[in-house]
């Protein structure tokens, strides 16, 4: 099928688009590239470049391309800078959402694929998450997605869309070929920070709060990767066939790793040791989050490939070993 990949240029849309092209499909791009990078695309595929909120940019693409899915993996996505500016988020994660399924009506493409997030259950005390579970995002950037959540329940009873929402954990790790992983500036993500600093790119990871009622005291998250998620989204593909579909999954591997667990990881996996210390809590942080899994499981055949953060941290070690810099040339 033909798949428009809206931030197919990013972090998890250019793995997807990777998926997308073993399982057979046809995806074309749609990025900014704000964020996203040339160099994740593959020779050989249509990418457009603009702005998914420019109905008059996106529509005449839907209906050329003659799209029968789109994707949805363009979200700005930092916690931290939603909360110091909340209007940026609302602006490219909402309304511009809306301006795409906009254009998606228009054109009539009516099966719709979202990237949420596990930050919709804000601070629930209850583990593992299942998919009905109260939504109760804590930040601008997780209200977002709860909003575009909704809106998408609404365009089902309304105009008959189709749609699936992923609410992803940790997304982690990289191809396994080497060939594109994570390059975020500024980076966040605890495992390449552990990788860069067991590399000397950065003077020391700090691990943020050490009394946490886990088994070691530092938080307990839930690591899943990157193929892994994208597989899960091409699964949900036959499942939209019919009107007015409307599916949510949690996806990760409901094995979650500790901080420590990570650092131990990085320092086996490449030999080297991560310089690290303590620091206080940070506001918001959870002792522990995790998925149950199982509807992804059972409802979609998914297969969790990469099951322990051994073998996470393995591919995003082979990532950064081979591209130091990122995709810098």
């Amino acid at each position: 099928m033909k798949i428009l990949v809206v931030g197919g240029a990013g972090y998890i849309g250019s793995h997807c688009v990777r998926q997308l092209l073993a399982a057979g499909h046809q995806p074309i791009i749609i990025d900014n590239f704000v964020y996203g990078h040339r160099d994740s695309i593959p020779e050989g595929l249509t990418v457009y470049e603009g702005d998914m909120g420019d109905i008059a940019f996106t529509q005449p693409i839907l209906e050329k391309e003659q799209v029968e899915i789109v994707m949805h993996f363009a979200a700005f996505a930092y916690v931290g800078e939603s909360t110091s500016d909340p209007l940026k988020y609302y602006d490219n994660n909402v309304a511009k959402t809306v301006h795409l399924l906009q254009a998606m009506r228009n054109a009539n493409v009516n099966r719709f694929i979202f990237s949420s997030s596990c930050t919709i259950f804000g601070e629930s005390s209850k583990m593992p998450l299942h998919e009905d579970l109260p939504l109760q995002a804590f930040s601008p950037y997780g209200q977002t997605k709860q909003d575009v959540e909704v809106l998408l329940g609404y365009c089902a009873k309304a105009y008959g869309l189709s749609y699936a929402c992923f609410r992803y954990f940790n997304a982690s790790g990289a191809d396994p070929e080497g060939t594109i992983g994570e390059d975020h500036d500024p980076e966040t993500h605890l495992i390449p920070l552990a990788i860069q600093a067991a590399r000397g790119q950065r003077d020391k990871l700090v691990i943020f709060g050490m009394d946490y009622p886990t088994p070691d005291g530092t938080c307990l998250r839930d690591y899943v990767h990157v193929n892994d998620l994208s597989r899960a989204h091409i699964a949900a593909f036959d499942k939209l066939k019919t009107p007015g579909t409307e599916l949510h999954y949690n996806l990760g591997t409901g094995k979650p790793a500790s901080v420590l667990e990570v650092i131990n990881t990085v320092e086996a996996v490449s030999g080297l040791s991560v310089p690290h210390e303590f620091g206080p809590r940070r506001p918001g942080d959870v002792p522990a989050a995790y998925a149950y899994p199982e509807k992804a499981i059972s409802e979609l055949n998914w297969q969790i490939e990469f099951p322990d953060i051994k073998s996470i941290v393995e591919t995003a070690w082979k990532w950064h070993e081979s591209h130091p810099n990122g995709f810098e040339k």
